[in-house]
């Protein structure tokens, strides 16, 4: 099941995506005697498996109004999370060892989780512009990555239980100026710039994506493919992520885990391949489908 955010009659809204139609939930939700929510957050903080089942028997069993996709406007699926983004860097060996020689990072291959955050305010969808100017940086980059939603919150989760914690996956793009990158030595500032995170196009429920998760990961140019990967090749896998994030620190219901790119990222070329103005960005992920940016140097 495919959730998404969408701008329905001047009001944000969370629909069903079936193929090229979205029904809006809150439809399906009245139907079966649920209350409505406002926002994804919302949805996913009162989420159970029974309440999914219920949802998919009432799509089977009836014909509810939709609009088609093409005709309203998505919205990143969650676009202004609570927190921060929670990131990991160089969690596959290939991107380790291209950026090993760059000044935005040490050498080597990470012996533990390398853990930092990104501001997503607000997260934007696919089809608006990746902005920025010049003036601010001059070396801006593409990192396509699995992003991994929590649904059930928890502090100390053991990895044999992470998959209960996960509500689903979407994309993002972790867009990034490796300038400001290298000049204030953490990522933080060089990683949160405005529009620098791209999400979506939906969020797949757990139930979709098998376990353990192994799906083909690319990112395209502008027409030219630079990473092409699989989400299998992670250094840290997924239980792993959740059950060592969450030591000490509390998960909550809408938390976002990005778990890093690949390699093919525009600083791993010599010379670097950095984004231009009008370069056409595109992410993908099996199951998933297309998360499609546009550059505009500002």
């Amino acid at each position: 099941m495919k959730f998404v955010t969408y701008i329905n009659n001047s009001e944000e809204s969370v629909g069903i995506a079936i193929e090229e139609r979205v029904i809006l939930l809150n439809e399906i939700l009245k139907f079966i005697g649920e209350d409505n929510v406002s926002s994804m957050t919302e949805l996913i903080e009162k989420f159970d498996e029974n309440l999914i089942e219920k949802i998919e028997k009432a799509i089977k069993d009836n014909d509810f109004n939709y609009a088609l996709l093409n005709s309203v406007k998505l919205l990143a699926p969650i676009p202004n999370p609570k927190r921060n983004i929670f990131c990991l860097g160089k969690n596959y060996v290939e991107h380790a060892k291209e950026i090993k020689l760059t000044k935005i990072s040490d050498t080597g291959i990470p012996e533990v989780p390398i853990y930092f955050t990104k501001i997503a305010s607000p997260a934007i969808a696919s089809g608006e512009p990746i902005k920025f100017s010049n003036d601010v940086t001059t070396q801006v980059d593409y990192e396509v990555e699995l992003a991994i939603i929590i649904g059930k919150g928890g502090i100390n989760i053991k990895p044999e239980n992470a998959e209960k914690h996960i509500f689903g996956y979407t994309i993002i793009n972790d867009v990034s100026a490796r300038d400001l990158q290298g000049k204030h030595i953490q990522w933080f500032k060089g990683k949160s710039l405005d529009t620098f995170c791209p999400m979506g196009p939906c969020i797949v429920h757990k139930n979709e994506i098998h376990f353990p998760v192994e799906l083909n990961i690319k990112c395209s140019i502008s027409g030219e493919l630079r990473q092409n990967s699989n989400t299998k090749n992670l250094i840290f896998n997924i239980p792993y992520i959740i059950s060592d994030l969450s030591k000490g620190l509390t998960l909550k219901p809408g938390d976002i885990i990005s778990t890093g790119t690949p390699s093919g990222v525009g600083m791993g070329f010599q010379p670097p391949k950095v984004l231009k103005n009008g370069d056409l960005v595109e992410c993908y992920i099996e199951k998933m489908g297309n998360l499609v940016n546009r550059v505009i140097i500002i």
